[in-house]
């Protein structure tokens, strides 16, 4: 069992940042990876960002140069730096994690091509925060 809990969303203007974090709570030590999905109005759930392994990092084509994925192993912690944000940028924000090898390779994949993903493809979903972008 896990908990994710994400924070960090708001509303800003066009050009404006934001950071979101997320924090999984595992009750057994396992290793994870992580990711950032979004879903706005009228689409479905897409891949944002992961982090997988030890570095192995994938943007959507739609948020490279702007935005930017870390992690803290430690604290089964991940953050997403959004910069210059746009009103394309409007949407729920979910966090994944996996303790699973194949689904992480899913999850990268995912992610690289911005496909999208169910609520139950990934092991671990946050609630979700809402990032609105406004002109």
């Amino acid at each position: 069992q896990a908990h994710v809990a994400e924070c960090g969303g708001g509303s800003v203007q066009t050009g404006g940042s934001l950071r979101l974090s997320c924090t999984v709570f595992v009750e057994t030590s396992s290793d994870l990876c992580m990711g950032w999905f979004r879903h706005a109005p009228g689409y479905e759930r897409v891949g944002v960002a992961s982090f997988v392994g030890d570095g192995t990092i994938s943007y959507a084509d739609s948020v490279k140069g702007r935005f930017t994925i870390s992690r803290d192993p430690a604290k089964n912690t991940v953050y997403l730096e959004m910069k210059n944000l746009k009103l394309g940028d409007t949407a729920m924000y979910y966090c994944a994690a996996e303790s699973r090898f194949p689904e992480c390779i899913r999850m990268q994949t995912t992610v690289s091509v911005g496909a999208s993903a169910s609520a139950t493809r990934f092991r671990f979903w946050g609630q979700g925060t809402q990032v609105t972008v406004s002109s």
